[in-house]
């Protein structure tokens, strides 16, 4: 007969307090840049390539479009996208950082090293903590559609 599960020996619960961590980690390093945790993030993926649809950016972040958009409306409010629709499908809005948007990168350039800094880990237990997290995703991804 299987027991009851403790708190400790759920994994689940480890990854969502560690979230919670970086999310107060994060939190003091982007409020000077008058950004929340996943506005940051979609301007990481235009600071990678600037121009990508809203369904690529949401797929992603993993953010479906009745959460994206309200996100991305701000951040063109604050001046630092715009939204176009696209001239070969009009169904498509893609999305252009601004000037300032594209200044922000340089301002920002310290977060992901702070960030880093503050897990503990060294390079390779780093890169070997995503490549399982990237794992763990992947397998808890194909259990939802099987």
């Amino acid at each position: 007969m299987e027991q009851n599960p403790t708190l400790s020996s759920l994994l689940c619960f480890d990854i969502y307090s560690a979230n919670l961590a970086f999310g107060r980690l994060y939190k003091p390093l982007l409020d000077p840049l008058g950004l929340t945790y996943p506005q940051y993030l979609a301007l990481v993926l235009l600071w990678e390539r600037d121009g990508q649809s809203v369904s690529e950016i949401g797929g992603s972040l993993g953010l479906e479009s009745s959460t994206l958009t309200p996100l991305l409306k701000r951040l063109e409010t604050a001046g630092l996208l715009r939204r176009l629709r696209d001239n070969e499908d009009e169904r498509r809005v893609r999305i252009f950082l601004t000037d300032q948007g594209r200044d922000l990168q340089t301002k920002a350039a310290g977060v992901a090293e702070c960030v880093a800094k503050a897990t503990g880990l060294g390079a390779d237990e780093a890169v070997a903590m995503q490549t399982a997290l990237i794992r763990l995703r992947s397998a808890l991804e194909t259990a939802q559609t099987s």
